[in-house]
């Protein structure tokens, strides 16, 4: 353990090993996250500045839309402005750092997903209680919940990493610091940490998953009851959700979940979500939202209006 501090610094060895794809990846992650600035603002305004903000549905949304801009904020940038160095160095403590918002973020995303799994299927199987469930309150102490639990989640994880002796490789085969590669560094067997990883996060990931699939297997059911036009506005709501849980859900439980040692595959998984999902989320849920866009259209024309005047 006294060896610990040998390693003041980590060396990421990002995605790729060609200039002329980093260059080409320059552009391209740079519009990527951009798409993420601008789709994620454009969420929250409009929710801001409409009668949306009055339904959990939308509350809940616009949080997601926030977690969505940090999340992809822990590791774009540095992705970014790595892929113009030609050695990328993250010090020991920006690393821990960089582990616990990207666990924190990514977790609160989570457990948010799940509030609003639940805010539809009161809506749809409990329509009659709704507005007593899910009141205000009740929202605001969800979304707090939500980041409660999200920072016991991220300090767990940086309580395992620091523990961690570091004696001599400090080359992560990755583009942001996590705790799978990081136990590839250590100076130790990790073998038992691997495993407690594996049925926490990853199992935790799965489960929640195939939770969120059941709920909305119960939805879709009950759903049979309802009118054409009820039926209809539930699907493109829940619709929504449901395609942003698989975009999110799959390739993170392949991550944490991991069958077999390939690092390539691990990037390709982490860069979806968390960069690719959160780049579709705000086109998902306007384009497929028949709410969301008739208060697109309402908010912004009278913005353009009002500058008009």
């Amino acid at each position: 353990m006294e060896d610990r501090n040998n390693v003041t610094e980590f060396i990421l060895l990002g995605l790729f090993n060609s200039q002329e794809v980093k260059e080409v990846s320059l552009i391209f992650f740079s519009l990527c996250y951009l798409v993420i600035l601008i789709g994620n603002l454009f969420i929250l305004t409009t929710i801001r500045f409409s009668q949306l903000n009055e339904q959990p549905m939308y509350f809940f949304l616009s949080y997601l839309s926030f977690m969505d801009v940090c999340f992809t904020s822990t590791a774009a940038p540095k992705l970014i402005v790595d892929l113009l160095a030609q050695r990328s160095t993250i010090s020991y403590n920006n690393c821990m750092a960089q582990m616990l918002y990207a666990h924190f973020f990514g977790a609160a995303e989570i457990f948010i997903l799940v509030a609003m799994a639940f805010d539809r299927y009161v809506a749809i199987c409990k329509p009659l209680h709704y507005m007593v469930i899910m009141s205000r309150k009740v929202c605001r102490l969800i979304v707090l919940a939500s980041c409660i639990g999200a920072f016991l989640h991220s300090i767990m994880q940086v309580l395992i990493a620091v523990q961690l002796p570091f004696c001599g490789p400090n080359k992560i085969d990755h583009y942001f610091c996590d705790v799978f590669p990081l136990l590839k560094l250590a100076c130790t067997d990790t073998f038992s940490l691997v495993i407690v990883l594996i049925g926490t996060t990853g199992m935790l990931s799965i489960l929640t998953f195939i939770s969120l699939l059941i709920s909305y297997i119960i939805i879709l059911t009950t759903l049979r009851t309802h009118s054409s036009e009820g039926r209809r506005k539930a699907l493109s709501t829940c619709g929504s959700h449901i395609t942003v849980v698989i975009m999110f859900f799959v390739p993170l439980i392949f991550t944490y979940v991991p069958t077999h040692n390939s690092v390539i595959e691990d990037k390709v998984f982490a860069l979806f979500y968390t960069i690719i999902a959160p780049m579709f989320n705000p086109f998902i849920y306007s384009l497929r939202n028949t709410d969301m866009k008739n208060a697109m259209r309402k908010v912004w024309l009278q913005k353009l209006v009002s500058k008009g005047k």
